[in-house]
């Protein structure tokens, strides 16, 4: 549902204007399933609140290493 709507807008907005800045911010920006989410539909950035920051940024670190084929280790 609001994801796909989300995804129509990114595609409308970058149509439009390949050059416009698309962003989340609050909660959504912190989670890093929205994370990886909002780069996967290809926003340029989230924001969130100083306490999700360290979470926001593994998150977008561990989505830029599998879009690149690097893999996470294994859990012991």
């Amino acid at each position: 549902g609001v994801g796909e709507l989300v995804a129509i807008g990114v595609e409308r907005g970058r149509s439009s204007n390949p050059g416009v800045t698309l962003s989340i911010c609050g909660e959504h920006g912190g989670n890093p399933e929205s994370i990886a989410f909002c780069r996967a539909v290809g926003m340029t950035y989230v924001s969130c609140s100083p306490f999700r920051v360290p979470v926001a940024r593994l998150a977008a670190a561990q989505f830029a290493l599998s879009a690149q084929g690097v893999r996470k280790p294994p859990r012991m």
